[in-house]
């Protein structure tokens, strides 16, 4: 009964908080994040001092640039599930700073589909299936006016940060992923039929491909069968294609190149306003010419399938190959943002 109230605790909590090619790439710089910078002042202000040695870590620390969203049983930081309800809510109000409204959404339901995977996959999974197993970190001193970071992450979540002061840096590695990916079943009282907490994603990504004639859909499709993994997963900076495989924007119909840029706005807008603009503003200095979009795999809803979308300032991938929890196939997405310009804010490679 405590467990299934430390459930609903964080549940309720989250719904009262949702209520180039010769060019030079522009990186994310000086963009506001007053807010984040006073949650995460707030945050800190209610640990103890044993746990502000498991949540601070120097900013030059190994951790910081260490990133991943596969089930594991300890992370850098502090979960939830070892703060009070005080921290809690201020840890929340944290992570609803960081991220949009629709981000901040995302993030919540994917921490709740812990709960549903829980009771899908039986006893024993209690410990591999919490829903507060989500870890914060922070990252050298928010109070100075050098460089700290944040990571937010857990099963299907990893969101990692680098600021300034009151000013962000970098915003990337950027990844949600849903088990299920559609709730096939409703679960009482967690996740109701039809649930898709990624499912523009996927809609939008189809629909880039549908826009696409025979000729142009032979150049993105590049390959019949999906990679099993986005690329360079827990990798701190992945490599950068020399040549971008599939089709170039300016190849494109232009309902195509609408649906794309769609696509790309909605991957963005999971973060605040002023990061979404400094990341269109950087795709617009680089040029929409200079982005391909390739597919793999399937071409129907329920067929194991993958895309990418990379330009000279990011890289954005979905997949979705694996069987959700009950067995249904490629029904467990993952998708991510890079920056191409350096993730954690790190130089280039």
């Amino acid at each position: 009964m405590a467990c299934c109230a430390r459930i609903k605790s964080v549940w309720i909590v989250g719904l009262v908080m949702i209520v180039g090619s010769g060019t030079m790439a522009m990186r994310l710089r000086d963009v506001p994040a007053v807010a984040v910078e006073t949650m995460a002042k707030q945050w800190l202000g209610t640990l103890d001092e044993g746990q502000r040695q498991r949540a601070v870590m120097p900013f030059d620390e190994d951790a910081r640039v260490g990133w991943h969203f596969i089930p594991k049983d300890d992370r850098k930081g502090i979960p939830l599930k070892d703060m009070t309800e005080p921290q809690r809510t201020a840890a929340l109000r944290l992570l609803r700073a960081a991220l949009s409204e629709s981000g901040y959404s995302k993030a919540s339901q994917i921490m709740v589909l812990e709960s549903a995977l829980r009771i899908l996959e039986g006893p024993g999974s209690e410990q591999r299936r919490d829903p507060e197993k989500y870890y914060f970190t922070v990252f050298g001193d928010p109070t100075s006016d050098q460089r700290w970071g944040l990571s937010i992450e857990g099963h299907h979540l990893s969101l990692n940060f680098v600021f300034r002061g009151d000013r962000v840096l970098d915003s990337t590695p950027q990844f949600f992923g849903a088990n299920p990916a559609t709730v096939r079943t409703a679960i009482p009282g967690i996740a109701p039929e039809g649930l898709r907490v990624l499912g523009r994603e996927e809609d939008l990504g189809f629909a880039v491909l549908a826009a696409l004639d025979e000729q142009q859909r032979s150049k993105a499709i590049i390959a019949s069968e999906p990679p099993k993994e986005v690329a360079a997963a827990g990798v701190a900076q992945p490599e950068l294609s020399k040549s971008k495989a599939g089709l170039g924007f300016g190849s494109m119909s232009s309902d195509a190149q609408a649906k794309l840029k769609e696509l790309l706005l909605l991957f963005a807008e999971a973060m605040p306003a002023e990061i979404v603009a400094a990341r269109i503003q950087a795709i617009d200095q680089a040029g929409w010419q200079e982005i391909a979009f390739s597919w793999s795999g399937g071409t129907q809803p329920g067929e194991p399938y993958a895309y990418r979308i990379e330009g000279p300032t990011f890289q954005v991938e979905a997949n979705n190959t694996q069987p959700d929890a009950a067995g249904n196939p490629a029904n467990h997405i993952h998708t991510v943002w890079r920056d191409a310009t350096g993730d954690f804010d790190l130089p280039i490679r």
